[in-house]
């Protein structure tokens, strides 16, 4: 089953987290991730609000895990330790 990759990001140093999203982009579009929200207009109605939201849709709960533990992006994630403040949740969808 598809899977939806969801990041809630506060950016505190811009340039390195630019670089981070440079990164992280093909790495995500290589194990078959497809953005479906980044950093759109959101409405906060619970929990902690972070200005950036990004949504990915991947072919499943294990394509986004590998995704996480590659290489590639294991690399952008480098430029985003220190530059933000994140939770990332990978959720089954129904689909």
């Amino acid at each position: 089953m598809p899977a939806l990759w969801i990041a809630h990001v506060t950016v505190t140093d811009a340039d390195a987290y630019g670089k981070y999203a440079e990164l992280a982009g093909p790495a995500i579009a290589k194990h078959g991730g497809e953005f479906i929200a980044r950093g759109g207009r959101f409405v906060q109605l619970e929990g902690k609000e972070r200005p950036r939201n990004v949504v990915a849709k991947f072919p499943s709960v294990e394509a986004a895990v590998d995704c996480y533990h590659s290489a590639e992006y294991q690399e952008a994630l480098d430029h985003a330790r220190g530059a933000s403040e994140r939770e990332l949740i990978v959720v089954e969808t129904s689909e």
